[in-house]
């Protein structure tokens, strides 16, 4: 089954690759074909394969850079910067740490002179890969923090579970397990939301990882046991060859060594296929620790278990150096002091013990731990303290809204009852002012009447009474 899954990925993917192919043939514009050559790297599995279209996108992009229009050489821009990411992370796998630093740095630079905050998350990221492998546990602490804040400034959630997973693995390194396993599950409750099948299964390694250097080798096998279950449904060689070895590291701690050298031998096939020789270098030091192993649980085995305890370590040596990654460099160091001390050679022994004591305090002497955990603080407080006041800044404005509704309440209502009393105040004046007026008036109509009487009463004295103008009247008409 899971090989018919894998023959019909391939042949899905294929098809996408060959229907990229015949549009790129057919496009005339640069434009249009830095689209198809970057969907073309993200579709293609092999890196040398999609290596040679990352070089002609970079190509394209840096004629578009150079136009006088504004806009298609911003585009340019944003495109030599993916390019060049592309390009770091090549340099990276091959071992080539100083082109990978200056492939991501350039980038960088284009991006945030265009704005780009989403590429910018992204170089951030890488370059804090960087410096963890190299050891710098402050810097890589630093460029994942700031690759965090801008995720979260952006809700870019997979960027988030990417960040967070990067964090939670400085932790461990730190040996902090309990900080360690806190990131890497806010991480796989990220991913979860958005069903990030390919980061839930780095998660779950993560997870699984935790708790395997908390000693709880049931949960790191259940989560392994998981994460792998999804890296063979997507085909991901890297990571099943990466959940291998870990499986291999369980059964080396449970001192099942017939099991874990099946389980490592499996991974570094993977790996060697792959061509990830970061992963080479872990495979080859676990070998050598399994073999190492069968030596004290099998005391008669050891003429044929250290020398290739010893040929496993010493590649694993040679290769760290060759990429220049210390903690590689220091696990290697390690545990050729152990085996030459078996074989007897004790000279040589404390050479490998000097120089993994001198990795050892390089990567986690106690000012690095206090740098790292200081660093973290600071985003830690910086998030709290942006937190804090943006809900002081939200608190401020209702309080504001509050203050602003109750004066409008209280004008409006003294504005009411300056309504009503001056109404009243108008009210009662007329009252009164009416009163006084029908005061008046009664008063004039009394003083008419009064007048009208006394009139009356001097025209009645004035005047003959009635009976004797009737008399005068009737003698005179009798004349």
């Amino acid at each position: 089954m899971l090989f018919l899954l894998f023959c019909q990925h391939g042949f899905s993917q294929q098809k996408k690759v060959d229907s990229l192919l015949a549009a790129l043939k057919a496009s005339k514009h640069d434009t249009s074909k830095i689209t198809i050559l970057f969907t073309l790297v993200e579709s293609i599995a092999n890196d040398d394969e999609w290596a040679v279209y990352n070089e002609q996108a970079y190509e394209l992009t840096e004629k578009l850079v150079q136009s006088k229009n504004e806009s298609i050489s911003k585009k340019g821009k944003k495109g030599l910067a993916d390019a060049l990411n592309n390009k770091g992370y090549l340099s990276k796998i091959k071992g080539d740490i100083l082109k990978a630093s200056e492939y991501y740095n350039k980038s960088l630079k284009i991006q945030e002179e265009i704005g780009d905050k989403r590429g910018m998350e992204a170089s951030l990221n890488n370059i804090g890969s960087l410096f963890e492998n190299q050891g710098d546990i402050p810097k890589a602490l630093d460029y994942y923090g700031r690759s965090l804040k801008i995720a979260e400034e952006l809700g870019d959630k997979r960027a988030m579970g990417y960040a967070l997973s990067n964090m939670g693995g400085i932790y461990n390194g730190q040996g902090d397990m309990p900080r360690a396993l806190d990131y890497h599950i806010r991480s796989l409750k990220v991913r979860e939301e958005i069903g990030d099948k390919e980061g839930i299964a780095y998660s779950l390694i993560n997870v699984g990882l935790s708790y395997y250097n908390q000693d709880d080798f049931p949960k790191a096998l259940d989560y392994y046991m998981k994460g792998l279950k999804i890296r063979e449904a997507i085909g991901d060689k890297k990571g099943i060859a990466t959940l291998l070895h870990n499986i291999g590291a369980i059964y080396l701690k449970q001192k099942n060594i017939p099991e874990a050298l099946d389980y490592f031998k499996k991974s570094l096939k993977m790996r060697k296929d792959a061509g990830d020789k970061h992963g080479i270098t872990f495979s080859f030091n676990s070998l050598g620790s399994a073999y190492m192993a069968q030596v004290f649980l099998q005391p008669s085995e050891k003429q044929k278990m250290l020398p290739l305890a010893f040929a496993y370590a010493d590649s694993s040596l040679v290769l760290s150096k060759e990429l220049g990654f210390p903690k590689n460099i220091r696990n290697a160091e390690q545990l050729l002091s152990r085996i030459d001390s078996a074989r007897g050679n004790f000279a040589a022994a404390f050479e490998h013990f000097k120089q993994f004591i001198i990795y050892r305090d390089s990567i986690n002497n106690e000012g690095t731990r206090k740098a790292s955990i200081k660093n973290q603080l600071k985003y830690e407080f910086e998030k709290k303290e942006a937190v804090i006041k943006e809900q002081q800044e939200k608190e401020r404005v209702l309080a504001e809204e509050k203050d602003q509704r109750q004066q409008i309440i209280i004008w409006s209502v003294a504005f009411g009852l300056l309504l009503m009393i001056l109404f009243a105040v108008f009210a009662i004046r007329s009252l009164k002012i009416t009163r006084h007026q029908k005061e008046i008036i009664e008063e004039k109509q009394k003083d008419i009447l009064d007048s009208i009487r006394y009139a009356k009463r001097i025209q009645k004295s004035l005047l003959p009474p009635d009976k004797f103008i009737d008399k005068t009247i009737k003698r005179l008409k009798d004349k």
